[in-house]
């Protein structure tokens, strides 16, 4: 009865709220659906969901045993985040996650991707023993998400760790953070594996790397003083010693479960990739192979290793022994080191030679980021459209690219688009998002298109259901389908979600899902 009444008040709402949007928006929307590419039908088991990650969403900071993590230490240093804020509440989804799920519900999704706090499981790691709180809380939250028939799709770290490991060892510099990681996997593999069917390892270790031992804009903040504003760090050696033990860890955690788990609980492990499609800035041929270098420097670094065993080729050119070697054990696990890729596809850059051409003293012109400059800008120019955040200019073309290059590079593993979203400036409510509906409808169109053409992509997450704290940016940009009142937490349903759900009928009506 109480899921009949919370439909109907949410039906209620839907429709005194599409009431406010102007007629052209709603053919807008119309239109669109029409015209979806004729005859086209998703796979019968595609997701279509939202996607999450527990420091962005959770809040509850220090609630039943939880201890702090990295990013509760950084978010409490002045000047780090954009707004000066944190994510002690942040959407408070760890006491309202039930009402958010009915959103889930509302809008049609089959799936949800979402984050454990590792703090919150391990609050100090293999040092401490397991806090069962966090334990039960999300063995509530999973029970949750199956009784409204959503599978969940869990990430074991988005950025997030226990500030034991930082203090203790320097965790990603430190090999010994993969017998912690690995540790806390078999913890979460056992308690929650007979649910859970879809694992991520990592969520986008290369942008972890890049910001937090390159730059040092994300935490620990180590950098050399020519890349950033860093007390500590070493830009040209430590991305390259955190990526290698991250890669040991994913592997070392796959191994565990294929060997432990995989053959009783039978669900599927991956990783997923921060990606950038690289357009050359011009015809000239060291801009294109500038273009493969940027992807060697970003994305195969990664999965180049977890896929084939070793670093891409333009890594081993150019940076040679001073990239780490795999172990023999490392090499034998790599052999199968992925049952899925993760895309997480937002935005479009140029890549200018650094190599052979002369570029302006600064970022991209140095050895560790592969001798590439990677802009949005050309003479000028945007990429695509640009958005009002900096970092990030439309362009579904982008999606549709990078879907067939890891389709064609990663052959016969399964992709799916775990992130992708639009980001407006803080400027009001905005629920008139039009221009984020335009976003999706685009590049959903741009993953149609690849699909097509052959690539194996089994699910779309949108980035995100609710406006949340956004890293370094704190609250000053909004991503969400549904706007958040963060001093009353009230949650009001953009066009956007409006929108999605449509999609989403839509298209499982027409694939017969059932």
């Amino acid at each position: 009865m109480k899921t009949i009444i919370v439909s109907e008040i949410m039906e209620t709402k839907s429709l005194t709220y599409v009431s406010q949007f102007p007629l052209w928006l709603l053919c807008f929307i119309i239109i669109t659906l029409i015209n979806a590419e004729e005859g086209f039908e998703f796979p019968k088991n595609f997701l279509f969901g939202t996607a999450s990650s527990a420091y962005q969403y959770e809040g509850a900071y220090l609630t039943d045993g939880k201890n702090l993590s990295n990013w509760d230490v950084f978010t409490s240093i002045p000047g780090k985040i954009a707004d000066g804020s944190h994510g002690k509440v942040a959407v408070d989804h760890y006491h309202r996650y039930p009402e958010d799920l009915d959103l889930m519900e509302d809008l049609g999704v089959n799936s949800y991707r979402l984050s454990f706090s590792w703090a919150r499981i391990l609050p100090k790691g293999r040092f401490g023993d397991v806090n069962m709180g966090g334990i039960d809380h999300y063995n509530r939250m999973i029970n949750a998400i199956l009784k409204r028939g959503i599978e969940p799709f869990v990430t074991l770290t988005h950025y997030d760790l226990p500030q034991e490991l930082v203090v203790r060892y320097g965790s990603w510099l430190d090999p010994q953070i993969r017998e912690d990681f690995e540790n806390y996997a078999e913890i979460c593999f056992r308690h929650f594996g007979d649910r859970v069917k879809f694992w991520a390892t990592f969520n986008e270790p290369n942008v972890q790397v890049v910001l937090g031992y390159r730059t040092g804009t994300y935490p620990p903040s180590r950098c050399s003083k020519t890349f950033g504003n860093c007390t500590h760090g070493d830009s040209e050696i430590e991305p390259f010693l955190a990526a290698h033990n991250i890669i040991r860890s994913h592997l070392a955690a796959v191994n565990l479960y294929r060997t432990k788990f995989q053959e009783q609980q039978r669900g599927k492990i991956g990783i997923v990739m921060n990606t950038i499609w690289f357009e050359p800035v011009s015809d000239s041929l060291a801009d294109i192979l500038a273009v493969e270098r940027a992807q060697a420097f970003y994305l195969t670094w990664f999965l180049d290793p977890v896929v084939f065993g070793r670093y891409p080729r333009e890594m081993q050119e150019i940076l040679g022994e001073d990239l780490l070697e795999f172990t023999k054990d490392d090499l034998k696990r790599s052999k199968n080191g992925l049952d899925f890729i993760g895309i997480n596809q937002y935005t479009s850059r140029y890549a200018k030679d650094c190599l052979h051409s002369a570029c302006e003293p600064g970022k991209g012109g140095s050895r560790a980021e592969g001798f590439v400059y990677a802009n949005a800008l050309k003479d000028g120019s945007h990429l695509g459209e640009p958005t009002g955040v900096n970092w990030f200019s439309t362009y579904p073309q982008g999606m549709e690219e990078m879907l067939m290059y890891a389709a064609k590079r990663y052959k016969d593993i399964p992709l799916y688009v775990t992130e992708n979203g639009f980001g407006e400036n803080n400027t009001g409510v905005l629920l008139n998002d039009h221009r984020r509906v335009k976003f999706m409808s685009n590049y959903l169109d741009a993953l149609k298109r690849a699909m097509r053409k052959g690539a194996d992509v089994r699910g779309y997450f949108a980035w995100s259901l609710l406006d949340n704290f956004e890293w370094i940016s704190g609250y000053t940009i909004r991503f969400g389908m549904y706007h958040v009142d963060f001093k009353t937490q009230e949650r009001t349903p953009r066009l956007s979600a409006f929108w999605y759900k449509n999609f989403i009928f839509h298209h499982r009506a027409q694939s017969k899902y059932g």
